[in-house]
This record gives structure tokens, C-alpha cells and sequence, in this order.
């Protein structure tokens, strides 16, 4: 009965832990989810529940400022959906900045804002208005996350006022679709047709003529052949010199010898 128990107790913690983590998403301010929307949503899942920090000194005093996108940053039993804390290194004074329940999310072609709102109240600049909090994520190939810093606080107006944060994410960088071009679909099917011929024509040769060997390759007299006439070819073309000497042979004929001086036998005829 006991043992009963305690798994019923465990079965319980998991449940409301999975059901805990279900609901830690962004909800979007304005209610319904657009499809483009929900795309963004669904790039920015590598991030979600990570642990962001980064600190800033201001000079007299030291801020830490904790990110954990589309989650809390507090203690469950101390969460109230802040995604974005400032911690106050000389008091430990803790200063919500945004909460993932008023969610903003604009887009680009190689990056991605979310504007957190509904943070603690201002004591006296702007009006006491709430808190607001935005990130601008720029595309980095090379990390999932990096150089999370703030930026600039704008507290000097009346109303309107935020903190502005960037930081470097593959999340934010364009998906990529992957297109063969003719050349490399003509050279695909031109492989492919290679390959079953000279697979084709081997098992051809070997299984249905007997052949052994190199007889076994497909149309062999034909490629020695065409092969021996391309070797001549280059051979003409590409020898500067012929291979050997040719050995010149000249016989001795009648146009070599010298012309000889006429013979007169008018001295043989009788006076």
C-alpha cells in the first residue's frame, strides 16, 4: 500500500512538471498566433528554457541581467512569468524587466525582435509605466547563442521607454533550401547511367557469355579500340618531336652525278 502511494505521489510531481513546462511558453500579446508567427515560434525552440547573462557596470554600480527565453527566471513558487531579470550586484535587488505572457515578435530576413512588455513599474522616469524589455537576435551561423548584451535603456521620455539588447543566434538566420541546377542533374543521371551499363554489361559477360577477366568488362575490343586511338591522337598532337629519327636513304641517281663535257669524234670521220 505504501509503495502504492508513493508512486501515485510520483506519477502526480511528474504530471504537474510536464504540465508546468507545457505552459512555460510566449504568449503572444493580442491573443491568437498568426502562421508566420508560429514559424518564428518554431525557430526560436533551440533557445527556449536556455539561460542567458550578461553584465553590465554602469560605474557606480553593477547589473546582471538573466534572459531565459519564453521562461521563468525566478524560483517556481516566486515565478510570475518574468523572462528577463535585472539583479543588482550591491543589494541583490531583483527588477523584473519582461514577461513572456505579453509577447511581441517581429521578423526579418536575417533576424528576429521580441518585445517583452508588462515589467515591474519605473519609481519615477516615464511616468511609472511598465517596464519593456526588447531583443534584437542577428544572425551568426557559427552559435546558438552569444554576445547577449544590453544595448542602451531609454528612460529620458515620457512614455515608451525600454531596454534594448542584442545578441548573435543561428536561429535567426534564413533557412536555406537547397536547389540542383541542370548541370548537376544532367551529370547525375549521366553517373547513374554509367554505372548500369558497366554493372549490367559485367553480369551480362559473366553469367550469360562465361567470359573471364578483363573480357568480363562490357564492349572491351571497342574501348581498347577507342582507347588506342586516342593514345595515337595525342600522340600527333601533343609530340613536338617525332619519336625517332627517321634514317634518310638516298640512292644515286642519274640527276646527282655531274654533267659530263660532250665528246666530239669528229676526228674519227674521214677527211
Amino acid at each position: 500500500m505504501t509503495m502504492l502511494l508513493m508512486n501515485v505521489r510520483l506519477l502526480c510531481v511528474c504530471l504537474a512538471a510536464v504540465s508546468a513546462m507545457a505552459a512555460d511558453d510566449c504568449i503572444l500579446n493580442g491573443g491568437k498566433i498568426s502562421a508566420s508567427e508560429q514559424a518564428v515560434l518554431n525557430r526560436l525552440a533551440p533557445l527556449k528554457h536556455k539561460r542567458i547573462e550578461t553584465t553590465y557596470n554602469d560605474g557606480k554600480d553593477s547589473y546582471t541581467y538573466t534572459l531565459i527565453l519564453c521562461g521563468g527566471v525566478l524560483e517556481p513558487g516566486k515565478s510570475s512569468y518574468e523572462t528577463l531579470v535585472q539583479n543588482r550586484t550591491q543589494t541583490s535587488e531583483i527588477t523584473v524587466i519582461g514577461r513572456y505572457n505579453d509577447t511581441q515578435i517581429i521578423n526579418g530576413t536575417d533576424w528576429i525582435m521580441l518585445i517583452y512588455g508588462s515589467g515591474d513599474k519605473y519609481d519615477s522616469h516615464c511616468q511609472q509605466e511598465a517596464r519593456t524589455a526588447m531583443i534584437m537576435i542577428s544572425c551568426n551561423k557559427k552559435t546558438l547563442a552569444d554576445d547577449f548584451t544590453i544595448i542602451h535603456e531609454e528612460r529620458d521620455k515620457s512614455s515608451d521607454c525600454f531596454y534594448l539588447f542584442e545578441m548573435d543566434s543561428s536561429v535567426a538566420c534564413p533557412i536555406e533550401e537547397s536547389h540542383l541546377s541542370v548541370g548537376s542533374i544532367l551529370i547525375i543521371v549521366f553517373v547513374v547511367l554509367v554505372g548500369v551499363y558497366i554493372i549490367g554489361g559485367f553480369l551480362y559477360q559473366r553469367f550469360v557469355v562465361g567470359a573471364k577477366g578483363m573480357e568480363q568488362f562490357p564492349n572491351i575490343a571497342m574501348w581498347r579500340e577507342l582507347g588506342n586511338l586516342v593514345a595515337d591522337g595525342c600522340d600527333f598532337v601533343c609530340r613536338s618531336q617525332p619519336r625517332s629519327s627517321e634514317t634518310a636513304y638516298r640512292g644515286v641517281g642519274d640527276d646527282q652525278l655531274g654533267e659530263e663535257p660532250e665528246e666530239r669524234d669528229d676526228h674519227l670521220l674521214p677527211m
